[in-house]
């Protein structure tokens, strides 16, 4: 099995703080610059589990640098360079205390809530006569509230979001313009690769100069789900199991183990057999969605090689 980066302890040139999120170490330097580490770190029903994932970090980096850069002519971002595998520089921004997420399809937390019988989601209203997988008449968004680390996301309408001053009317009307904007340029990019963006989350802060721009990891395997496109339809008329490419199938596992992340509730152990099998999901929606070959980064020393890799940026 592949060394893994578990965490980092860099003291950076010009290092005002840090904050460790549970993927992400987000180093704060003066000049209002971030320098952001995906670590190996794999989160499920908004807990950290103990094994790390081989590649993963570098696998969601370099993903969600290539489609904010595919998506910065419609929606702007925070990023600026990407000095390492595993690294994203960009601008510090004051983050919205929302999520954006936008579903397409019936599948997930959705597919659970209706199965509860609910027929309102967000404040969204859904259609009787969905199945699991089902695609909806137009994407809706379901935003959450942000949470404090160790917290669950919250289910929020954009009511609530608008009458507890959360959000303001003027940004949020933004928020949503963006968040559809880039859920379907993001459609697009899946479907030239032959896949289906199911649904996805997007986060957005304020730049020092009040610009809104999307911050963050956008249409990655942590943040989005996909289907394959190629016999969607059938297996949709015939209710199999659709084909998908995402972190679902490690909730599955999960869950399949009776763990939901609930109070109590024990972290089922991940063997090398499993963690391999993650690493290699993960790789394969690496080279499905960007439609290149992986290339491993040098994994005999992750954190000396991360940090040499963003000093040298540094002083550059």
């Amino acid at each position: 099995m592949s060394a893994t980066l578990l965490s980092t302890q860099f003291q950076l040139p010009g290092q005002v703080d840090v904050y460790k999120g549970k993927v992400r170490e987000v180093y704060t330097l003066s000049g209002n610059k971030i320098i952001i580490v995906a670590t190996d770190r794999l989160s499920a029903f908004d807990v950290v589990l103990p094994q790390g994932i081989p590649y993963k970090g570098q696998i969601l980096n370099e993903i969600a640098s290539e489609m904010l850069k595919a998506t910065e002519d419609i929606v702007p971002n925070w990023l600026e360079a990407v000095p390492d595998p595993n690294v994203s520089v960009g601008v510090k921004c004051q983050p919205f205390k929302v999520e954006m997420v936008v579903r397409n399809y019936l599948v997930g937390h959705a597919a659970r809530e209706y199965t509860a019988g609910k027929r309102e989601l967000c404040g969204v209203k859904l259609k009787e006569g969905l199945k699991l997988n089902d695609m909806f008449d137009a994407p809706i968004i379901t935003p959450t509230t942000k949470a404090e680390q160790g917290d669950h996301d919250q289910d929020i309408s954009r009511e609530e979001i608008l009458s507890q001053g959360i959000v303001s009317q003027a940004d949020y009307e933004v928020l949503e313009d963006y968040a559809l904007k880039l859920f379907h340029r993001g459609t697009e990019l899946a479907n030239d690769r032959d896949l289906l963006l199911v649904d996805t989350k997007y986060e957005f802060g304020k730049t020092p100069e009040g610009r809104i721009v999307v911050i963050d990891e956008i249409h990655t395997p942590d943040s989005s789900r996909y289907f394959y496109k190629k016999g969607y339809e059938e297996r949709q008329a015939k209710s199999e199991k659709q084909k998908q490419l995402s972190k679902e199938f490690v909730r599955e596992w999960l869950m399949d183990k009776g763990f939901q992340g609930k109070e109590g509730q024990e972290i089922p152990e991940l063997t090398p057999e499993v963690v391999n099998s993650i690493s290699e999901r993960y790789i394969e929606l690496y080279e499905k969605i960007t439609g290149k070959s992986f290339q491993k980064a040098d994994v005999d020393s992750i954190e000396t090689r991360i940090l040499s890799n963003i000093e040298a940026y540094l002083k550059s």
